[in-house]
């Protein structure tokens, strides 16, 4: 029988990549978007002729609880959980509206929350279970012109620790990877010359990929059982 994983953001970007990369090992998968949903159940469909995997599509707000809630009644067994679906604000504080805050705190951090709230007993019926959340090192650091997400980030990081501690008697294992300037969709709203500016910072001299974060995201799901409560940053030597 084949281990089980749940991606959130599945659609573009790391997330795809993610499910690409747990598809290839052999786990049957639940993928999240939350409004690409012909293009995620294509990709769905294309995953399970590629690899001879069970993946299933599911269009939800992981920031709504009622619609997480939905998302869990399609699943009855689940060894990982992987927190990828995320957005960012890039502009001043001061232009922010209150529910544009509430946005980015509801997708990047309540969604935490609302998953593993449901993953934990799916997990502990098996003694055994991994929570992967993808963050950023902008909440290790904070990051001007993106207070919210950063504060949203930094949220995510000090859930990964407390949870880690509450659950490692159950053996299941919480961390955090987080993310330097990887090259997605979400960094589009820079223009080339920003982003070759910001590259130039970066000892690596590159951008990170997506398919790094996978290949990281699937270690830490087979990684030592020691290995928990911790943030891991990848980032190309920046930060």
């Amino acid at each position: 029988m084949n281990k089980t994983a749940l991606i959130t953001g599945a659609s573009r970007g790391i997330g795809k990549a993610i499910a690409k990369e747990f598809a290839a090992q052999g786990y049957d998968l639940y993928l999240t978007c939350i409004s690409s949903i012909e293009a995620l159940k294509e990709y769905a469909l294309e995953l399970e002729q590629t690899y001879g995997i069970h993946c299933l599509a599911l269009q939800a707000d992981m920031g709504c609880y009622e619609e997480v809630v939905k998302v869990y009644e399609q699943i009855s067994a689940l060894d990982v959980l992987v927190n990828n679906a995320g957005i960012s604000f890039v502009g001043l504080l001061s232009d922010m509206t209150p529910e544009e805050w509430h946005k980015v705190m509801h997708t990047n951090l309540d969604a935490c929350f609302y998953t593993a709230k449901l993953a934990i007993p799916l997990m502990l019926q098996n003694h055994s279970g991994r929570i992967i959340n993808i963050s950023s090192v902008w909440g290790n650091v904070g990051a001007s012109m993106e207070v919210a997400y950063s504060a949203s980030k930094g949220g995510v990081n000090t859930f990964t620790k407390a949870l880690a501690k509450e659950l490692a008697p159950s053996n299941i294992q919480v961390n955090s990877i987080a993310c330097g300037l990887i090259d997605t969709d979400m960094n589009k709203c820079f223009s080339p010359e920003d982003l070759e500016t910001v590259t130039a910072e970066i000892p690596a001299d590159r951008m990170g990929s997506p398919e790094e974060i996978a290949k990281f995201a699937y270690q830490l799901a087979t990684a030592p059982t020691y290995l928990t409560g911790q943030i891991i940053t990848i980032d190309g030597g920046w930060t």
